[in-house]
């Protein structure tokens, strides 16, 4: 059991939404980031996405991009991203962490030596957007069984026949991609996402939590109530782009949560 899974057996428990929320490791800084991070579960964040910054982001739109740029300019690395999950167990235990990126800097350190690294930093689960499922032996599986979940992405062109193939090694929670397209773009629709998690959930036991275009509190409540919970990733990354300081970032943050929590 990683603490992703207990988390969302402790949500299970008392009927409640998940709030995930994602950030770029190293933007606008280290100690910003750190800060941040520190201060999200006490704001009612479930589970942690912490960004991996790369510079070929395919899947992010501009924000994230943005971001990512921004945290390479400054010297993160993915030594540095490790350093800040090291920095927040020394203050948070319980709060699950999920890197997400792409797989090149892992493979450029290594499987095995990533892994380990990643485990005794504090990590509890991945999520890369350039393996697909057909590639499952050159990090999924390894991870798993290193006691890091895996979590794939299920997106709207996921018909019924590639479902299966995408749920066949994910473990923690499915990310479910509300729009077509990267990051930040569109707004997501509870309507339209409803049948979509219903399709899911009928393939797995597994939570589903919806992420992308998700800007508001009403909008947090809203996708929540219709899957297991939602993210929200570009608008807090914008806020912090903008310059908004860590109290500030923090307070939008809870606000989220609270719509989140109320779905």
């Amino acid at each position: 059991m990683t603490r992703i899974d207990d988390t969302f057996a402790r949500l299970r428990a008392t009927n409640r939404k998940a709030f995930v929320t994602y950030i770029m490791a190293g933007d606008p800084d280290t100690e910003t980031t750190k800060r941040i991070v520190r201060g999200l579960g006490d704001a009612g964040v479930d589970v942690i996405e912490l960004g991996l910054p790369f510079t070929d982001p395919m899947a992010d739109g501009p924000t994230i991009q943005l971001a990512g740029q921004r945290a390479l300019d400054g010297g993160m690395t993915l030594q540095g991203t490790l350093d800040i999950v090291r920095d927040l167990r020394a203050h948070d235990d319980t709060t699950p962490v999920v890197l997400m990126g792409y797989y090149n800097p892992i493979y450029s350190r290594g499987v095995d030596r990533f892994l380990e690294e990643a485990r005794e930093a504090g990590v509890d689960g991945l999520i890369v957007v350039d393996l697909p499922p057909e590639e499952d032996d050159e990090l999924c599986i390894p991870a798993q069984r290193a006691g890091l979940n895996f979590i794939r992405l299920a997106t709207p062109t996921t018909d019924d026949r590639r479902l299966p193939k995408v749920l066949e090694n994910t473990s923690g929670f499915v990310y479910y991609v509300s729009i077509t397209g990267i990051t930040g773009a569109g707004s997501a629709s509870a309507e339209k996402v409803a049948p979509e998690v219903s399709r899911i959930k009928a393939a797995t036991d597994l939570p589903v939590i919806v992420g992308f275009g998700i800007k508001t509190p009403d909008a947090a409540r809203d996708i929540a109530a219709v899957a297991d919970g939602c993210v929200v990733g570009s608008a807090i990354v914008d806020r912090i782009g903008k310059g908004d300081d860590v109290e500030a970032v923090l307070d939008y943050v809870r606000t989220l949560a609270e719509g989140a929590h109320s779905g």
